[in-house]
């Protein structure tokens, strides 16, 4: 199934960064590569159809409390203005803006809210308003990874109001333990998030 696109309608690729699509990444994503030629031809798709197409990059400091080596769950990734950090060479990259996050030591998992690692204190992202001013109604979610910061994009976009789908052919899972992703996609159907799967006979680009 192809989702339709209008002006109305944003696209929001998540995390397609080196470290997570590449798999000399520090916190590679199986599979994670093999999802840009797809994801390329649902942003080629949107901007013929008027739509909108943002971005989200994790962009943490050297240290955080996100990282294990200070205590965090994560190995060190996405540092500002490394090699990790950067898009995939191989993603259509410029169609929109980019949102980064964690730049400040938050967790950064939702393209929409950051979260002080310490404190708990949550903080918005400017991405709710970048689609507010442009009229955007509905949100289609593609990018890496399935059980984190796709998730938590999508079920903030929900929350927000905005009709939200997921790309279930734009997305891998980490699956630190086995079906995390399954049991991603499940909570999101669950939040009211429509998943959208693949066209049968899609090309690389994601057309039918």
């Amino acid at each position: 199934m192809q989702p339709e696109y209008d002006t109305t309608t944003a696209l929001i690729v998540v995390d397609v960064q080196n470290d997570f699509a590449d798999p000399a990444g520090n916190l590679s994503v199986a599979g994670g590569d093999a999802i840009v030629p797809y994801v390329n031809g649902q942003i080629a798709v949107a901007l013929a159809g008027g739509a909108f197409v943002a971005y989200t990059q994790d962009w943490h400091p050297p240290s955080t409390p996100h990282f294990a080596k200070d205590g965090g769950p994560w190995p060190v990734h996405c540092v500002a203005g490394t090699w990790g950090a950067a898009f995939h060479p191989a993603l259509a990259a410029n169609a929109g803006p980019s949102v980064r996050k964690g730049a400040n030591g938050e967790d950064g998992y939702s393209g929409f809210t950051m979260r002080d690692p310490l404190t708990g204190v949550t903080v918005p992202t400017e991405l709710d308003g970048l689609l507010r001013g442009r009229g955007i109604r509905r949100v289609v979610v593609c990018g890496l990874a399935t059980d984190y910061c796709v998730r938590a994009t999508a079920l903030d976009a929900s929350a927000l109001g905005y009709r939200t789908s997921v790309l279930v052919g734009g997305v891998r899972a980490v699956d630190l333990q086995a079906g995390d992703g399954a049991s991603a996609l499940a909570e999101l159907v669950e939040a009211g998030v429509e998943l959208v799967e693949p066209s049968v006979g899609a090309t690389p680009g994601g057309v039918a």
